[in-house]
């Protein structure tokens, strides 16, 4: 736009294209020289535990039902989860909570349903659930 070329160009006092060069060559960065990667002397140990790093975000409550209570006695628990993590957060988040060993982790999602009251209608709120599988010998106190 012809309007506004006037913005685009810099005042320079002594316009000469000499200067504009010199501050071209200025401006650019020197390269640094780049290192070897030195070689590992060592293996990697698997026998090291990572640190622990789990998401309280991820569980919202347990989940507590006829069904749930029968699936506790085999060792399996429910919980309600956030929407948007996945089964290896609902892992970390249960074994940094109750300190116990999970197996696999089951996730579902419950869609909404729609409910009314007399003349107004409404759904009422979907969520998903996880069903986590524990080792065997171990115990999650929720009640």
């Amino acid at each position: 736009m012809a309007l506004f070329d006037f913005l685009k160009r810099k005042n320079d006092p002594k316009g000469t294209p000499e200067k504009a060069k010199e501050k071209k060559v200025a401006k650019t960065p020197a390269k640094k020289p780049v290192k070897a990667l030195e070689p590992v002397s060592q293996a990697p140990s698997f026998k090291t535990k990572r640190p622990v790093e789990f998401s309280y975000e991820a569980l919202k409550q347990p989940h507590i039902s006829e069904k749930s209570t029968y699936l506790a006695e085999k060792n399996q628990y429910v919980f309600e989860i956030s929407p948007n993590c996945n089964k290896n957060e609902v892992k970390r988040a249960v074994e940094g909570l109750y300190g116990v060993d999970v197996l696999s982790v089951n996730m579902i999602k419950i869609p909404a349903k729609k409910r009314r009251l007399g003349k107004t209608e409404g759904f009422r709120k979907q969520y998903k659930k996880a069903i986590v599988k524990i080792r065997e010998g171990q115990k999650i106190e929720i009640l």
